[in-house]
């Protein structure tokens, strides 16, 4: 198949994966705030930190406000992290490749594209923000779904899935992230009580509650949720779980050793060292080590199938926080 049209499909999964992992994390802190006690305070621009996007966020506002972050995450269409952005981008790309995928693609990004603009009022409403958030991750759903069980399993398919695993395998770091940074605000007595508290949360984040239950069956603690969301080999969503497929894949397509021998360098390097009993500074800094690793996956794959030269790939990579690329 040809290079960019492997390359959209490819970014059809990452935006899509992206959109719905955006939607849970925002959703996560909003639930936070009501389970957490009145004197913890919670920074809304951790979202941002998370994401990668202080210099864009920079000069879209100099608040940290909970209106600001929300609004830049969800439906400003100058942040090419936002959700209506990558809906967008997804949308383009689904246009110039309707060939090679489902025939109701098309119609569903349609369908989601008209809900989004017609609803963001309600992700700038606390009252109306969970429902909305609940509703963006159903159809993002719905729309992976399609793809995945109405794909031959050709190079495609191969393609969409290296973009979703890729995607889910960094957001798993950043969902760990996200438990870590809530965590570390200094909030005197109250931080005693609010391990259990935030790392439910980021579980259900992950809809990982009831495999973790099954799994772990023990009490939620933050060493057991941070193995299982990093290192378990069974669930879909842990990072050691989408390595092993990105693995699977490179045996698929061709020349794909490289990719193959990075992906082990992971499992068996960064993500093998444990990361039980870190604090939560030093959890942060081991996943910011693990999230360019990972980065790492999607320049290998980029200069191997998508038709880059060296010299356009040194040009890519002075903005690799962002990982996103334009669908021109």
């Amino acid at each position: 198949m040809l290079a960019k049209v492997a390359e959209r499909i490819y970014w059809i999964a990452r935006y899509l994966e992206r959109i719905e992992n955006t939607a849970r994390i925002i959703d996560v802190y909003d639930q936070l705030l009501y389970d957490l006690p009145t004197e913890v305070n919670i920074s809304w621009y951790s979202l941002i930190e998370l994401s990668g996007l202080e210099p864009e966020y920079k000069s879209f506002s100099d608040l940290r406000l909970e209106a600001d972050v929300v609004h830049f995450l969800i439906s400003d269409t100058n942040n090419p992290g936002s959700i209506i952005c990558n809906l967008n981008m997804i949308r383009e790309n689904v246009r110039t490749t309707r060939d090679v995928l489902p025939e109701q693609t098309w119609e569903q990004i349609n369908e989601f594209n008209h809900y989004l603009k017609t609803h963001l009022a309600d992700g700038k409403n606390r009252k109306s923000r969970h429902s909305f958030l609940k509703h963006i991750v159903g159809r993002c759903q719905r729309l992976h779904g399609l793809l995945f069980s109405s794909m031959s399993r050709d190079n495609a398919w191969q393609f969409l899935s290296l973009g979703r695993d890729i995607e889910r395998a960094d957001m798993a770091t950043r969902t760990v992230e996200s438990g870590a940074t809530a965590l570390i605000v200094k909030n005197g007595d109250a931080s005693i009580n609010l391990h259990q508290v935030v790392w439910g949360h980021v579980l259900r984040s992950a809809e990982a509650s009831g495999s973790y239950r099954k799994t772990v069956q023990g009490p939620v603690s933050g060493d057991d949720v941070t193995h299982f969301l990093l290192s378990d080999d069974q669930f879909p969503r842990s990072a050691a779980f989408c390595l092993r497929s990105i693995q699977q894949g490179a045996t698929i397509l061709p020349r794909g050793d490289k990719l193959y021998e990075h992906t082990l360098n992971i499992l068996m390097g960064p993500l093998s060292q444990s990361a039980i009993s870190r604090t939560p500074v030093k959890l942060r800094e081991y996943l910011d080590e693990l999230q360019v690793e990972i980065s790492e996956l999607h320049w290998i794959i980029t200069k191997l199938w998508f038709g880059y030269q060296q010299f356009e790939l040194e040009a890519l990579e002075v903005d690799k926080s962002s990982e996103l690329e334009p669908v021109a």
